[in-house]
């Protein structure tokens, strides 16, 4: 009885290691006495026990998060730098066969280009260029990571650290910017509201003088046609006066203007 057990026992085992279940998002390899047989695929896949041995890998996108490491840029300041990687598997043969553990490899490929693209840079230039180190850095990882079966998807520097007194000096910098920006910002509201009142002030002058401008037109035309009699009458005698001055027979007197201003007025 314990024998059937045993060999029952066996038998299972045998058949359980005979199968092996991948994942759709999973690929992999499958060694037959340390040689490469033929590759895993999503599903069940049967193995010869205790002579075949399956290696899987995840080929969906991963991320890598490298650590902060202390570079040096041209102009012999000292930054602290670190950075995500987002990279997925594109060829497992390579990634199991080329190099030993392709996620080590990539960190360290990731600091070792890091360092190297920063310290052909001034710091001004680092911190200014934050995309242009990004991408700078993922095409060379891609390219150097091809012979891996590894593709780099995308690189971004997470943290750039410049150093304390540099940074603080940055502050300062920063808060006075702010503070001149907001002094601009009320000397042009001022500015503004000057504008504005004497434009207000000038356009009442303007509006009073033209109210003050059709009274007197008013009163011109009233006085026009008020006195144009009277005006002609003037006229009339004065024309008299001066055709009948040297006249013997019919004097008028030199005053007769005069005279007739007082009738009028009367």
């Amino acid at each position: 009885m314990y024998l059937e057990i045993f060999v029952g026992l066996i038998i299972l085992y045998i058949i359980i290691k005979s199968m092996v279940i991948v994942n759709q998002y999973e690929l992999g390899l499958v060694f037959r006495l340390g040689k490469v047989s033929r590759v895993l695929t999503p599903g069940v896949n049967l193995l010869i026990p205790l002579i075949e041995n399956p290696v899987r890998v995840d080929v969906r996108t991963k991320v890598i998060d490298v650590p902060s490491q202390e570079m040096i840029t041209r102009d012999n300041a000292a930054v602290s730098i670190d950075a995500v990687v987002y990279y997925r598997v594109i060829d497992v043969k390579r990634a199991l066969l080329e190099v030993q553990n392709y996620q080590y490899a990539i960190i360290n490929l990731t600091q070792t280009t890091l360092r190297a693209i920063i310290g052909s840079m001034e710091l001004d230039e680092a911190l200014n260029n934050r995309e242009y180190i990004n991408t700078k850095l993922s095409e060379t990882l891609d390219k150097d990571t091809d012979a891996w079966g590894v593709k780099v998807e995308k690189v971004e520097l997470r943290e750039i650290e410049p150093p304390t007194d540099i940074k603080n000096a940055m502050t300062q910098q920063m808060k006075a910017e702010r503070l001149k920006r907001a002094a601009i910002l009320e000397a042009e509201g001022e500015k503004q509201s000057k504008i504005l009142k004497a434009e207000g002030i000038a356009q009442s002058l303007r509006i009073e003088a033209e109210g003050q401008a059709k009274a007197i037109k008013i009163v011109a035309e009233s006085a026009q046609q008020y006195f144009k009699d009277e005006a002609q009458l003037y006229k009339a005698l004065e024309v008299s006066r001066d055709v009948l001055k040297e006249n013997t027979k019919y004097v008028i007197s030199e005053n007769i203007i005069d005279i007739a201003k007082k009738f009028i007025k009367k």
